[in-house]
């Protein structure tokens, strides 16, 4: 029964849409360095990609609207002694754009105003950057604005620090120390928390103003890398990486107390490529790309457990992958994302994740408010100590064509709405631990196991508590189920009678019949259904079959009769194996008179009708 209820969720049948060649960012010259990072990012204006470029580093930067197929020479972010690794953009300056790069600085970029490829000099002039920050002694691995803080940035280098800038100030304020190389960090919603993980297996939550680990445990203990991130505003984080067996793996973890996963380590499959995590805070989706496959998984996240939805499937594997954020989709074609994945290092494809509705207006249980281009706090406020979420804007507005509009942050990290009253029956511990947050405000939780449980036992006690309460109704259902086996118990004696076999004296030993499938059925929604009208009966009634045998009602008269049909049974295999005795005593008489009528003279006529005879009580009994 379980398998014909389906869980509710208004993305269950979101779908990913891939772009023609034409709509793609074509004849690109992306970089094949081996170092693990997404190689792309991207904002509501631009993408960023790590560019293939001899005598030093680059990325190129494209406009959104641009697609097609590229020039040649196109103007590149050159500055870099050394191959670009990884770039982000500032999620409150469209034009502001960071990069790390192999030969240790932290370069920070301005894209100029009326930017695009299209030039008409014969070699476009290269942008230079606005801003160099050195104080890593290796190769610089990661860069990431901070979500909340404006013009906070965080590096990662082979040092194994990861060090916080002031961008304004060009300087680094905070360091945090690791034990190895660090593979992936990830912001809290409010930028007071950093989650790394490490080449030495340990996932670590920064209290970044403190510079020291709030929690340190182990995480995926394959060998190769692990990713985290921090999945909004649900004070929740998600890692993916390897088991020991090399497997992939999925976790969900409490920043609060992340001894172990919630549930443990899911397995996703045994491809070897590394798989990238985003989350999406307002459909409160994780998306899954994996390296070196074309597929895209996404769940959803309800209950402390991400339920899985659906698959994005592509002949063309990606390399590296980029989420748009919220303010920059398609709002009029019902686009819940974007996504841009690189295909075989050349040009980037667009792919939409799209609900699938015919309402020709906004859909607001889909677009819940987002972060906008306003930040929480200023640099100098948060490294001084200040926390605040940055405010949100109604999407709305950006719908109807207006300036986007600005909403108060509901955001409450420590009054999360309580779990629903119902536990899901496999997972019991989960309704003691601490409530999570409703990730939307309008969605409702889907009815759990033990609902349908409950009212699949309210049904069948319709039938069994009034059979168990009351022994004087004659319409029980166990009575119409004796009638049809004393009716094969007659049919059985009818059949002894007929037998040839030697009569058979001796009686069956009695012995207790055990309790049937109805019975036992009966015994057992007696015992988890809720007590009838009449409390006295109901508990004699639950436990009448499994200590008195003797008593009376129907569960007594199916007992007997299950024992009479049990000897009748038995005094059959007796006369059936007489029987069988007797048909091989006769197949041997029949054979030697056989042999003997065979050395004989043909006008023997007794012995012939002697085995006519025979032949035909053999049919007879076989028969």
């Amino acid at each position: 029964m379980a398998g014909r209820f389906v869980r509710a969720s208004k993305y269950r049948h979101v779908f990913g849409k891939g772009s023609k060649k034409e709509q793609c960012y074509d004849n690109l010259r992306i970089s094949k360095n081996a170092w693990d990072t997404n190689l792309i990012k991207a904002n509501p204006e631009y993408v960023s990609v790590n560019w293939e470029a001899s005598g030093g580093g680059a990325f190129a930067v494209i406009p959104i609207n641009e697609r097609g197929r590229a020039p040649d020479q196109l103007p590149l972010f050159r500055g870099h002694t050394a191959a670009v690794l990884d770039t982000d953009w500032s999620p409150f300056n469209d034009s502001l754009i960071s990069s790390a790069s192999d030969d240790g600085k932290v370069f920070i970029w301005k894209v100029p105003e009326n930017f695009t490829l299209h030039t008409d000099a014969e070699e476009p002039a290269d942008v230079a950057p606005v801003a160099k920050l050195s104080g890593h002694m290796r190769k610089v691995g990661h860069v990431l604005f901070n979500t909340a803080a404006e013009n906070v940035l965080a590096s990662s280098s082979g040092d194994y620090t990861v060090k916080l800038w002031d961008v304004e100030a060009g300087t680094p304020q905070l360091t945090l120390k690791h034990n190895d190389i660090v593979q992936s960090m990830s912001w809290s919603p409010d930028g007071s928390l950093l989650v790394t993980t490490s080449r030495d297996k340990k996932l670590r939550v920064w209290d970044v103003r403190q510079e020291k680990p709030a929690q340190e445990v182990p995480g995926h203990p394959g060998a190769k890398n692990s990713r985290a991130v921090w999945m909004g505003e649900t004070d929740r984080i998600a890692t993916t990486g390897f088991s020991r067996m090399s497997d992939r793996q999925l976790g969900l973890w409490d920043p609060r107390n992340p001894k172990e996963p919630m549930g443990g380590f899911q397995i996703l499959d045994s491809i070897s490529g590394v798989c990238m995590p985003f989350w999406d805070d307002g459909t409160q989706c994780l998306y899954l790309a994996g390296k070196g496959d074309g597929n895209i998984r996404y769940y959803e996240y309800e209950n402390d457990k991400f339920e899985y939805l659906s698959e994005y499937k592509s002949g063309d594997p990606q390399r590296g992958i980029a989420f748009l954020p919220k303010r920059g989709i398609n709002l009029h074609e019902n686009e819940v994302l974007r996504c841009f994945k690189t295909v075989n290092d050349s040009y980037v494809e667009p792919v939409s994740f799209i609900v699938p509705r015919r309402a020709e207006m906004f859909q607001s249980d889909i677009y819940p408010p987002t972060n906008g281009l306003k930040a929480g706090t200023s640099a100098a406020e948060w490294f001084g100590g200040k926390t605040a979420l940055p405010p949100k804007i109604s999407l709305e507005s950006v719908y109807d064509g207006d300036a986007p509009m600005e909403v108060p942050s509901d955001y409450k990290p420590q009054q999360s709405a309580p779990a629903p009253s119902s536990p899901v029956k496999a997972q019991p511990p989960r309704a003691a631990q601490e409530p999570t947050p409703a990730p939307v405000a309008s969605r409702g939780p889907p009815p759990s196991m033990k609902d349908n449980k409950d009212s699949m036992a309210s049904a069948a006690s319709k039938f069994v508590d009034k059979d168990d309460v009351s022994d004087n109704e004659s319409a029980s259902s166990f009575e119409e189920v004796s009638k049809p086996f004393e009716r094969r118990t007659f049919t059985a004696a009818r059949q002894e009678e007929k037998t040839k076999g030697p009569a058979i004296s001796k009686e069956p030993e009695p012995e207790t019949a055990k309790p049937s499938p109805a019975t036992t059925f009966a015994s057992s929604q007696a015992k988890s259904t809720p007590a009838p009208a009449e409390p006295t009966p109901a508990p004699a009634a639950a436990s009448a079959p499994a200590s008195t045998p003797s008593s009376g009602g129907p569960a007594s008269a199916l007992r007997d009769a299950l024992g009479d049909i049990k000897s009748q049974l038995e005094l059959q295999n007796r006369v059936m194996s007489d029987q069988s005795d007797q048909i091989a005593l006769l197949v041997r008489e029949m054979t030697q008179l056989k042999t003997k009528v065979a050395s004989s003279e043909p006008s023997d006529r007794e012995k012939d009708e002697r085995i006519r005879q025979l032949e035909l009580e053999l049919e007879e009994a076989r028969s």
